[in-house]
Formats: C-alpha cells, structure tokens, sequence
C-alpha cells in the first residue's frame, strides 16, 4: 500500500537532516532543512523538505525565515502540507526563538542605554503588523519592575493620556519609565506626533517626579531614540 506522505527519513541518506544535523552540527542545515525537522512529515506525494520549502516562500514580503514572524495561524494552515498541529508548531517555534533572543539580552540586566532598550524588545516588537505601545517602569537601578503593552493602533489615537501612563507608574512604583513602540512600515524614523506625544510625556513625568527617560521607536531591526535626538 502506497503512503499518503513522505517522511524526513525517506529523503536519500546525504540529504537527510537528521543525519547531517548528527554528523555535522545543525549548521550545517539549510533554512528549509531545518524546517523540515519540525514539520517531520510532507503531503501527499510530497517530501516534508517541499514542504518547507514552500512555506519559506508564502509571504511574498518577506521571503524565506524573516517571513515565519509575519505568518498567522490561517495563513500558515493555507499552505498545502500545513494542518493546525503543524501550524502550531511553526508558530510556537517562532515565539520560542523570540524569546530566546530576548534571553540572551536578559540576567541582571539594565535598561541604561537607548541600544540596550532596543536590543531587549527588538524581537518583540519588529515584526508586529500593527503599532503597538510598550511601557517599561524601572527601578532606581533601572531593572525592569513591569513591562506591558498598553495599547495597539497608531500613536496618535493609542499612546493614551499621560494620565493612564502614570497611573500604571505609580502603581508599580516605577522611578523612571520608557515609552517603546514600533513603526509596521520598518522605518522608525519619528513622526510630529511622536514628537509631540514625547514632550507632552515628559512634562507630565516632571510635575509628578517620575522621569521618563526614553521614547525609542522599533522598526525592522533597527531603532531610533528620541532622547539620542535631543527631545528628552
């Protein structure tokens, strides 16, 4: 009886990425190679490696593994080969590597410096389809007391009054707070109104004595402060 799928192990021994990832460390991998480990199974009449291959070149934005992060759940499973448990998968394989890139900036850490800040929440907040605010209070040492996003949209109608900001401040007894939020289009360079909204924030955090130390805007891996600008 014919299968109705292919497996990894059913790929020809050199070509195998079990092997190869034993052999030769999971470098030695290709980026549809490695995908095709975690999927394990094709379709029918298919190699799981296929597969992968095709997923790699669905988001016609962003091809190959940058194009992962963009891909929701209903768009992954409208790929042939891709049910909701593999969907899952991807997903959730995704969301590991984020985390692990924001480990790796984590352990005694101190948000000091506008690179440090943006380097922690790159990965958060880079590949996001919608702006998103992000509020960080600090302590005295400025160690992270509460990170949280507060609300999604545009900065103009979502980065809320400096009243809510504060609020939230006052409740986890921040000392000092930094304003993050990311730019869908890639290019963090500030708008008037994020301008505007900084210097607004600012005077706010003078009158009640908590600082506002950045406002730094996330685009696709890169960032701009708006302190390193002058306007803090």
């Amino acid at each position: 009886m014919n299968k109705s799928y292919c497996t990894v192990k059913e790929l020809p021994l050199t070509e195998r990425p079990y092997e190869k990832c034993e052999h030769s460390g999971p470098g030695a991998l290709s980026d549809a190679e490695l995908l095709a480990v975690i999927i394990r199974t094709g379709s029918k009449n298919e190699r799981s490696i296929d597969v992968a291959s095709r997923i790699l070149k669905h988001s016609h934005s962003y091809p190959g593994l940058l194009g992962l992060n963009y891909l929701t759940m209903k768009e992954l499973m409208s790929i042939k080969g891709i049910g909701r448990v593999k969907a899952i998968q991807l997903l959730c394989i995704t969301e590991l590597t984020k985390r692990m890139a924001k480990a790796t900036n984590d352990g005694g850490l101190r948000l000091t410096t506008p690179e440090t800040v943006a380097n922690y929440y790159m990965q958060d907040l880079r590949h996001l389809k919608q702006e998103k605010i992000l509020l960080v209070m600090l302590d005295t040492k400025s160690r992270i007391l509460k990170d949280m996003i507060i609300s999604s949209g545009t900065v103009s109608s979502s980065l809320l009054s400096p009243r809510e900001i504060f609020l939230y401040a006052l409740k986890y007894e921040a000392v000092n707070i930094i304003i993050l939020h990311n730019h869908p289009s890639g290019d963090p360079t500030p708008s008037r109104e994020d301008i505007q909204s900084t210097k607004r924030m600012k005077e706010a955090g003078n009158l009640i004595g908590i600082k506002l130390m950045d406002h730094i805007i996330i685009g696709d891996n890169k960032y701009v402060s708006l302190s390193e600008q002058g306007y803090l």
